[in-house]
């Protein structure tokens, strides 16, 4: 993938989005380590020609990723290399749109097929039992060691977009909803530690007996129809749950 240094103001990805993907290109091309600082908001506004906002939201991003550590009164520093999940805090970002074409993050598709929908499977995509749906599994690979292991299934009507497309390295996520056209309002997830399945802990190069931590979600669209399934292993020596608490007046 070509190494690019600015906003692309004629692209349909949103500024922060490819503003994040230079922010983690810029600590590998320079080799940055964990601690060290990296520019102000201001700096990063005028170095890319962006608004501050943007540049915010970034930053919020890239913390709960874990690629940045934003410290009040001091700046913003390189984070450490265990990867971080935000809970709940974005329909996407977190999980399945972790993408920064020059870092140490990469998705390596393992196989994509059509399946009949299992009881459960069409329980959640509100799905006749044995109906075609798109499957999907991927693992994420973080320093070039496996991290997570992704399973999305998806009705046929919708899945079937992905099929012939690229899907190493990209969000399915962003190529659903800037390519395809479907608009992700909400989404029911559980988190919890578990064992992995047997092929999936060949994947992930761990024993058998290795808890990991395991995120099932459900996304809906804007309609309210439910349009994606996933199922997520992340080995818990790479991984890390932040979970931010706000205190809500009466």
């Amino acid at each position: 993938m070509a190494m690019v240094s600015e906003i692309d103001k004629k692209s349909p990805v949103p500024f922060y989005h490819q503003l994040k993907a230079l922010i983690v290109q810029d600590i590998a091309r320079r080799g940055l380590e964990p601690g060290d600082r990296l520019p102000g908001d201001f700096e990063l506004c005028s170095q890319y020609g962006v608004s501050r906002s943007v540049v915010r939201q970034a930053l919020t991003e890239l913390e709960f990723e874990g690629v940045v550590v934003r410290e009040r009164g001091r700046g913003t520093f390189v984070g450490d290399r265990k990867t971080s999940e935000g809970f709940g805090h974005a329909l996407i970002g977190t999980f399945e749109d972790i993408q920064s074409g020059e870092g140490s993050q990469r998705t390596r598709l393992l196989r994509r097929r059509v399946i009949p929908a299992s009881p459960g499977i069409a329980r959640d995509l509100a799905l006749e039992t044995d109906s075609p749906v798109v499957e999907i599994e991927r693992v994420r690979l973080l320093d070039g060691a496996p991290w997570a292991y992704t399973i999305t299934q998806l009705p046929e009507a919708i899945g079937a977009k992905l099929m012939n497309e690229d899907l190493e390295d990209v969000s399915l996520y962003g190529l659903l909803e800037r390519q395809m056209g479907v608009r992700f309002e909400r989404a029911r997830r559980t988190i919890e530690a578990g064992l992995a399945p047997e092929g999936v802990v060949k994947d992930l190069g761990i024993r058998a007996d290795t808890p990991v931590l395991v995120m099932r979600s459900v996304s809906y669209d804007d309609h309210g129809i439910p349009v994606e399934r996933f199922t997520g292993y992340h080995r818990g020596d790479r991984s890390r749950l932040d979970i931010e608490v706000r205190k809500f007046l009466p």
